[in-house]
């Protein structure tokens, strides 16, 4: 697989995640729902400070401190996703690390820069693109999340389900974005396919062919 095809990869990825983010900042309230298909997939405009699909992580210094993991994270991936075209890796392998690697910048851009170039979002206020002020400065802007599956709802668990007895359960609960999804998208089919993928690696062989200029015949006696 050629790099360049890496890159385009990556590319309509963040190009769709991020104008999806962009739509959903400036022209959602917080909080704000909009069903899509039915009442099974809705557009439902949340600020995640933390990790993917809402989970959180220490606060503002663990805020940062994800924020730079993740700029961490994006720069090896430059270097390990050359790696692996480079030394011929499994198309489809190439494919899920491109995949979550475009995830992880989607939502490092939120994180980086959000906070500086849109105002803060509230449930009766719009949020303008580019003002004097942002709401938060570098590395501290929030993950924009707007992507909602409640396929099951107003169900229960049985009260003899350990710990969660009796509780409501919703399926699929967490709200995410492209970015999210692409990540997901990458571990899962790494995960399901790691076989394949590593067996055509190791099949091909890190081992160069050597040739020589000596001659081997019946004459040739090899000690």
């Amino acid at each position: 697989m050629k790099l360049r095809n890496t890159a385009l990869i990556i590319f309509l990825v963040v190009l769709a995640d991020q104008t999806l983010k962009f739509y959903i900042k400036t022209h959602f309230y917080l909080n704000e729902s909009h069903n899509v298909l039915g009442n099974w997939f809705r557009l439902y405009f949340v600020e995640n400070e933390g990790m993917a699909y809402g989970w959180k992580f220490g606060g503002q210094s663990g805020k940062m401190l994800l924020t730079l993991f993740r700029l961490g994270a994006v720069i090896f991936g430059v270097w390990y996703l050359g790696n692996i075209t480079k030394r011929k890796y499994n198309k489809g392998f190439i494919v899920c690390a491109a995949l979550i690697f475009a995830g992880a910048l989607g939502n490092l851009i939120d994180s980086m820069f959000y906070g500086m170039i849109f105002e803060d979002s509230y449930s009766f206020h719009l949020a303008a693109a580019f003002p004097k002020h942002g709401y938060a400065g570098f590395l501290h802007g929030k993950v924009v999340d707007m992507l909602y599956f409640p396929i099951i709802r107003d169900a229960h668990f049985p009260k003899w389900v350990p710990v969660w007895g009796g509780d409501d359960f919703e399926f699929f609960r967490p709200i995410f974005n492209i970015a999210d999804a692409s990540i997901s998208t990458g571990v899962i089919t790494i995960l399901v396919f790691q076989k394949r993928f590593l067996k055509q690696h190791t099949d091909n062989g890190p081992f160069d062919t050597v040739e020589t200029g000596a001659i081997v015949n019946d004459d040739v006696q090899v000690q």
